[in-house]
């Protein structure tokens, strides 16, 4: 783990921290929100990169609204962001441009990994719990939709004392990429509309 460094952005003011030795070797950082690291059971959210999301503002997932989203709530409740980077399911950028090719011709974004001989997710959590292993943090409340985060950080010992939903942000665009998410990787999404773009985090 580095020593921390300031940045302000156009939204949010956090410390970002990079760090040396994880597990997979990639450049993985942590954005610190307020005094996070002083509050006895944080507010994590892990978050995978997605170029196309994050930075174009790509209609075909949630991922840009997720992250806006949660940097917008973990600067105002203080909390941990680990920007993992891990484009496309683990499956690198180019891989994912592919399988976009695949789901204008049909596929789901399952379908398509798995027609490029990939599996369905790709992604190691094992660096999320020892980025939070270097902060001394072993118990988080978890802001996610996906169950799977939450076990994967309990198998490397990291307790998550509240898993805590996201919000849904559906729209016509990236509707079917959600609904391929809870038919096939148990997201807990409401697709139908009742919680669109509302936070399920209580105040």
């Amino acid at each position: 783990m580095t020593i921390p460094v300031h940045l302000d952005t156009d939204t949010f003011s956090a410390e970002f921290v990079s760090f040396h030795g994880l597990v997979d070797s990639r450049e993985h950082l942590a954005l610190v929100f307020g005094n996070a690291l002083e509050q006895g059971v944080p507010l994590v959210r892990l978050h995978s990169e997605c170029l196309t999301g994050d930075v174009f503002g790509s209609a075909r997932c949630d991922c840009g609204p997720q992250l806006r989203e949660s940097t917008k709530l973990l600067s105002a409740r203080v909390g941990l962001l680990l920007y993992l980077r891990q484009e496309g399911r683990g499956i690198g950028l180019y891989n994912k441009i592919d399988a976009y090719r695949l789901q204008d011709a049909g596929m789901d974004t399952f379908q398509a990994n798995r027609a490029l001989n990939f599996d369905d997710d790709h992604r190691d959590y094992r660096v999320a719990a020892q980025m939070l292993c270097a902060f001394g943090i072993r118990e988080i409340d978890l802001l996610t939709n996906k169950p799977a985060k939450a076990a994967q950080l309990t198998a490397c010992g990291i307790t998550v004392r509240r898993r805590l939903p996201t919000g849904v942000h559906v729209t016509e665009a990236n509707r079917r990429y959600l609904q391929a998410k809870v038919d096939r990787a148990s997201h807990i999404i409401d697709i139908t509309g009742t919680r669109a773009a509302q936070t399920g985090v209580p105040e």
